[in-house]
């Protein structure tokens, strides 16, 4: 999703809490640096159960710390992986806050076509697309194929999405979680991984320091 240059972004600093369940990894990077994300996949791999992993430990590590960098690249609110007990990455997912100063916060109608939008390719099918609510405010949920051009435009590949649309009703930016995977034939398990988190997801809106604000009470008037 773009936004216009000549607009400031909007400030408004929030946490995201989602209850990551087993096989999801926290790669969310605190300064994006690649230090850190070697670190991380460095404590993250050592919990591994060896006897489980088939593909080489160091494999594992290396595609856990390009991973973790990759995702951080444009500072999301928080980055994950899932992974499966052989240690291959099977999903990416990551979440973003959308919203400029001034401007209104666009409509679930306005927002789908933003959703489809990819920089690096198309959306190929028909998307299904679903409105729902969840505790983190009304939702728009979207799934569609997309076809993603290759490194110097050779070729093509496909990648399965999922992307949900969050209004919070306390908050004034829009939140976007978006999940990518590459192994179309595992769509209808990735998707349901996906799904399965999004209940947990909350947004509250914090201060300079971090803590809570507390949501303004309905006036009895």
């Amino acid at each position: 999703m773009n936004t216009p240059d000549d607009v400031p972004p909007l400030s408004e600093g929030f946490a995201v809490r989602l209850d990551l369940t087993p096989g999801w990894v926290d790669l969310t990077l605190r300064d994006g640096s690649k230090a850190e994300a070697k670190a991380l996949a460095t404590e993250t791999v050592n919990r591994l159960n060896p006897l489980s992993l088939e593909i080489e430990k160091s494999a594992v590590f290396d595609d856990m710390a390009d991973r973790a960098f990759n995702l951080n690249e444009d500072v999301p609110a928080l980055a994950a992986a899932y992974y499966a007990e052989s240690g291959e990455a099977l999903v990416d997912l990551v979440i973003d806050s959308y919203g400029d100063e001034g401007v209104p916060r666009p409509s679930a109608d306005e927002v789908l076509p933003l959703l489809l939008e990819w920089e690096n390719g198309e959306v190929i099918g028909e998307p299904e697309v679903t409105r729902l609510e969840l505790s983190a405010g009304p939702a728009m949920r979207v799934q569609a194929t997309l076809k993603i051009k290759r490194m110097f435009g050779l070729g093509r590949r496909l990648t399965e999405f999922v992307k949900y649309a969050v209004f919070p009703p306390d908050m004034q930016s829009l939140v976007v979680v978006t999940a990518t995977w590459e192994k179309i034939q595992l769509t209808e398990e990735n998707s349901q991984r996906v799904d399965e988190l999004l209940p947990s997801l909350s947004l509250n809106l914090v201060d300079e320091d971090g803590n809570d604000i507390a949501p303004t009470p309905p006036s009895l008037e």
